[in-house]
């Protein structure tokens, strides 16, 4: 069976064709979405992306989707996920009504959900202010957090710790990046040169700004069980629905290790959702 795996980050499975922007492994094949899908019509039995589409302008988004119909074989099944915008609302108006009630607890949990309603979409440098939260050495609602993102918290978390127990030389980041990348990173200083040069300071500012928001980290849209089904159904699938993480209509899909890790809900904050082509 041909499955794909549809902007994978670092989470994949061997037996999947996985796609993202950049590799993270040699299971991983770089390709940029917005150039459509490179397999043929009627060729892949199940598609599944997690934390993609709301990346993508709600345009380009549905174009991945049509992308996605077009490459599946008839009855194939495509699985998305993607953070619930309704349970983001739904917390953040429980976490509201309990922080004006005085409880301390409530809010700091208010903070955090004011993170997730806002931070993806309007921050300007990588992380952003729930990169700074999630370092705090006094996180004051460690499992309240964890219960909103689970896995990439521990991520998170363990990464800071291998961070703070040893600095990479110089020589062990050059190791670590081709030469393209050295390559772009040169043309970007050299521009941003340019526009500090012939515009001044702020107009480099926002040169740096918009290369970030450009650069896929931020939020360009939200989805709802609502809005996520009516998209779908503008692409032509049918049969849509709205699973639970450990649910899926793939076979053997929780043997793949995607949405479920060591037992555990990879990103407990998404909506997921499977729809079938005619």
């Amino acid at each position: 069976m041909l499955n794909i795996n549809i902007g994978c980050g670092n989470v994949y499975h061997p037996n999947w064709i996985n796609l993202d922007l950049v590799s993270s492994s040699p299971n991983v094949i770089s390709w940029n979405f917005r150039h459509g899908i490179p397999y043929d019509s009627n060729s892949l039995n199940a598609c599944y992306s997690s934390h993609l589409i709301e990346h993508f302008t709600q345009y380009e988004a549905k174009k991945l989707l049509t992308e996605c119909l077009r490459v599946l074989k008839p009855d194939g099944i495509i699985r998305l996920v993607v953070p619930d915008l309704e349970a983001i609302a739904r917390n953040y108006l429980s976490t509201l009504e309990r922080s004006l009630t005085g409880n301390v607890e409530s809010q700091a949990d208010y903070e955090w959900m004011m993170l997730e309603l806002f931070d993806q979409t309007v921050r300007d440098f990588s992380g952003g202010e729930m990169g700074k939260y999630l370092s705090r050495p006094d996180l004051p609602n460690r499992e309240f957090v964890l219960s909103r993102i689970g896995y990439e918290a521990e991520k998170f978390w363990q990464k800071d710790k291998e961070n703070l127990s040893k600095k990479p030389s110089l020589i062990g980041k050059l190791r670590s990046k081709k030469l393209g990348w050295f390559v772009q990173k040169l043309r970007i200083a050299i521009a941003k040169f340019l526009v500090l040069i012939i515009a001044g300071k702020e107009s480099a500012t926002a040169f740096d700004i918009g290369l970030f928001r450009s650069s896929g980290e931020v939020h360009q849209w939200m989805y709802d069980r609502f809005s996520l089904t009516k998209l779908l159904e503008e692409c032509g699938f049918v049969n849509i629905k709205i699973c639970q993480a450990h649910e899926s209509s793939i076979p053997d899909f929780n043997s793949y290790g995607l949405d479920i890790i060591d037992g555990k809900i990879r990103k407990p904050d998404s909506l997921f959702i499977e729809a079938c082509k005619p």
